[in-house]
């Protein structure tokens, strides 16, 4: 089993967060959670004791990886004065891997939340897309 994520365009985005909205409550580890005990496979870019980067496995942009914290936080409407640290450290780690990656002209960080912002997985994460020129309005 593969992480497939972003597939289908922007209604399959829809459908998957709708979905994941109402998967969220189960408790079921998610398919970051599979990825972070590597149960299911990714392309690995960085991992520390903090957090993972991989690949997407259904990218948007010639450079598409996301940056996911290894503890679960399911949203970052959630997220407390305790993670202040944690947010910190995922947006240094975005930066640096996005250099490493060679995305120097710039990229976008976009990080989704719920269903009405199409989150797909109740798994913090934060999407780095690059490589290309980037349009606006994002969505």
């Amino acid at each position: 089993q593969r992480y497939a994520a972003a597939a289908g365009g922007q209604d399959g985005e829809v459908d998957k967060a709708l979905r994941a909205a109402a998967e969220e409550a189960s408790g079921q580890p998610t398919i970051f959670s599979k990825i972070i005990d590597r149960s299911v496979p990714a392309t690995i870019l960085h991992e520390d004791d903090k957090c993972l980067v991989f690949r997407d496995v259904a990218p948007q942009a010639p450079v598409h990886f996301l940056v996911i914290p290894k503890r679960p936080i399911p949203r970052i409407s959630r997220v407390g004065a305790q993670d202040t640290e944690l947010l910190g450290h995922l947006l240094v780690v975005a930066a640096r891997t996005a250099q490493a990656e060679g995305l120097a002209d710039g990229y976008r960080l976009v990080i989704n939340d719920g269903k009405h912002g199409a989150q797909s997985v109740y798994h913090l994460h934060l999407h780095v897309l690059g490589g290309r020129q980037m349009g606006w309005p994002p969505g």
